[in-house]
């Protein structure tokens, strides 16, 4: 595989995302666990690679949207971490003023149109955000992100006819994990997945969402075309989830636990990043270690002053609420 031009210090910041996204999760599951968190969560721990290395080849003034499982399309397109926690703690000085919560996070100012509980719903969304950026005259690029059980809605091919007939600069990318919530994906999922997408005429690649490298590379053509005015892509990413379906998702019946370790071991996005790094800069474990302390001290502090900035006035309840 070839390796996007980038030096060491490029790819170290995105081991560093990386892992700030997995950290940043894992102390979002224990906020979860003791009742801090309200409403669903989902975590998006061994999926980082998709998330960072998309929104790696972005602009600020590019745009994504997310899913219930967004937490680290949010980081990695610029979210503060800070504003993150205390949105899932439904705090007033969360991106949404703690309405939002875990699955609805908004953050314009970084390119953010939002998380979207709705399967599904993330992918009209982008097809508007492409037409604007069209309209405006701009080179600017819509992405969305969903999992491989949206693909069970119509929706997502209404907006990829959309994309196609007009040429949008939209990347639609498809993170396959193998679970639709309980269900391993190959009893929901009939024919190949890139078939979808060709069938609108639209360029579809496949791509190891575990391999970060890979996944910049493609999704950098994909974006560099779309800005070019040549219309929309398709990237399938193979992926997995770590974790449950969502935090209470702990004993995991439908799947066992030889294939967790399989996948945590020999396929895991963090390891795979800094092997290569070792292999191809001589960077020592000691560097990733001391970053990824640093990393771990940030987050435990943004979450601690998270928990003690305020709850929304009651008398706030209606704001922002239109319909």
């Amino acid at each position: 595989m070839e390796t996007p031009g980038q030096d060491v210090e490029h790819w170290l910041s995105l081991y560093e995302q990386m892992y700030r996204i997995r950290y940043f999760e894992e102390v979002t599951d224990n906020l979860y666990t003791r009742g801090l968190i309200p409403g669903m969560t989902h975590l998006c721990i061994g999926e980082e690679a998709v998330a960072v290395g998309v929104c790696s080849v972005l602009r600020v003034d590019d745009w994504i949207t997310s899913t219930h499982r967004g937490h680290g399309h949010c980081l990695a397109k610029g979210a503060d971490v800070d504003r993150m926690f205390a949105e899932l703690l439904a705090r007033a000085t969360g991106y949404c003023a703690g309405k939002g919560g875990s699955m609805h996070i908004a953050d314009q100012d970084n390119g953010n149109l939002g998380a979207n509980g709705i399967v599904g719903g993330s992918t009209a969304i982008v097809a508007g955000a492409g037409l604007s950026a069209r309209m405006r005259d701009t080179d600017e690029v819509a992405v969305t992100f969903f999992g491989e059980g949206t693909l069970g809605q119509g929706l997502v091919y209404e907006s990829m006819n959309m994309a196609a007939l007009w040429k949008l600069p939209v990347l639609y990318v498809c993170a396959n994990n193998q679970y639709g919530e309980y269900t391993p994906s190959d009893q929901t999922i009939a024919g190949e997945i890139l078939d979808r997408a060709r069938a609108f005429g639209i360029p579809a690649y496949e791509v190891d969402g575990q391999d970060i490298r890979e996944v910049s590379r493609v999704a950098g053509e994909a974006v560099a075309a779309a800005r070019r005015g040549e219309g929309p892509s398709f990237l399938h990413c193979t992926t997995y989830r770590y974790r449950g379906h969502h935090v209470g998702d702990v004993d995991r019946p439908y799947r066992t636990r030889a294939e967790e370790e399989e996948w945590q071991t020999t396929r895991d996005p963090l390891k795979t990043l800094a092997n290569w790094l070792e292999t191809e800069f001589d960077v020592a474990s000691e560097v990733v270690a001391q970053l990824e302390d640093e990393v771990r001290t940030a987050v435990d502090d943004s979450a601690a002053k998270a928990l003690e900035e305020p709850i929304p006035e009651a008398s706030e309840v209606t704001t922002h609420v239109y319909a």
